[in-house]
């Protein structure tokens, strides 16, 4: 009852790429769970900085019902002056919290999990909502880090495997970088383009970047499917012009993210036209006739959910580190 356990960063990334299919399918089972209504996921709370106006730390809490029946909360830091040192932006913490007692049972070095959710997200997105497959296509990644390398593993473990990438950056190395992990690890035709509309061109078009505000302001066209996972790169009118999807509506609609801007600008929601849970169990239907763009808030239940099945394998394995007597009292006399 009072067992308490840290699992690593290492054995946390070792865990997780593992099986990709296996965190794929979690992710898209726990979309279709809250859509469900069994999850509790309060909105996120952000610690800010007035001397730092970019930095940020994150606490997500959230509860996953179902099959997990954990509590829990991702404590996670996004910096990113942090690029500027060769040092990854974001780094992050997951508590789980048995849901019998509260008592806290893990500590999981979390930045890998956050990077797994996002990436596989975008992956479950990306297949759901280009039913056809990408045969004959070319993906556009926007922002050359860390959750874009990783979106691209996802994207191959979900089979959807362009003729061609494409990969934008406004620092060359780092987009080059990514361009010839997907040559020489992924095995995926890719090149590097320092010409952002060429980007904006491709079919499919994945935005993974730092960006605080819009620089984004010629709507897609019909046929092009944009994962919004940044979700600040795009202008309200291309938001507007637009089917928009989302994890989930009411999260999406605050700090100052595209969609939120488009509710500022119309002073509705008339754009909005369903969550990926919808389409994922087919009481949305994808227009022909408009772009669709995937906007993802970033739901603490997926955390939870890739927690947790961290926390059952590494235990099952021996490779969550048990800290004896973690808690001082465990009896109330």
């Amino acid at each position: 009852m009072f067992d308490f356990d840290l699992v690593a960063g290492p054995v946390v990334h070792e865990i997780l790429t593992r099986d990709r299919p296996a965190v794929l399918d979690l992710v898209r089972q726990t979309y279709l769970d809250h859509e469900a209504g069994e999850t509790v996921n309060p909105d996120s709370y952000f610690l800010r900085f007035p001397e730092k106006p970019d930095a940020r730390i994150i606490a997500l809490p959230a509860f996953l019902g179902a099959d997990v029946q954990l509590a829990g909360i991702k404590w996670i830091s996004s910096f990113p002056s942090n690029t500027k040192k060769s040092v990854p932006r974001a780094s992050a913490v997951l508590i789980l919290n048995d849901y019998e007692t509260g008592y806290p049972i893990a500590c999981l070095e979390a930045a890998q999990i956050s990077a797994a959710r996002t990436a596989a997200s975008a992956a479950v997105a990306a297949r759901a909502l280009r039913p056809g497959g990408y045969r004959g296509t070319r993906i556009a990644v926007i922002g050359a880090g860390i959750i874009a390398r990783n979106v691209c593993e996802y994207l191959r473990a979900a089979g959807c495997e362009p003729d061609e990438f494409l990969v934008h950056d406004l620092h060359a190395g780092s987009g080059t970088a990514l361009a010839g992990h997907l040559n020489d690890e992924l095995a995926q035709s890719a090149v590097f383009t320092d010409e952002l509309a060429a980007a904006l061109a491709a079919d499919t078009v994945v935005f993974t970047t730092t960006a605080g505000t819009p620089y984004v302001h010629t709507p897609f066209k019909p046929g092009q499917v944009v994962l919004n996972l940044s979700l600040r790169d795009l202008a309200p009118d291309v938001i507007l012009a637009a089917a928009n999807i989302f994890d989930d509506v009411e999260h999406c609609m605050k700090a100052d993210t595209s969609p939120h801007l488009a509710e500022q600008a119309t002073g509705g929601r008339d754009f909005v036209t369903g969550t990926l849970a919808g389409v994922l169990g087919g009481d949305v239907s994808l227009p022909d006739d408009r772009p669709v763009i995937f906007s993802p808030f970033g739901l603490g239940v997926l955390d939870l959910a890739l927690g947790a099945y961290v926390h059952q394998r590494a235990r099952a394995e021996g490779k969550a580190v048990g800290i004896p007597d973690f808690f001082a009292e465990t009896h109330r006399w």
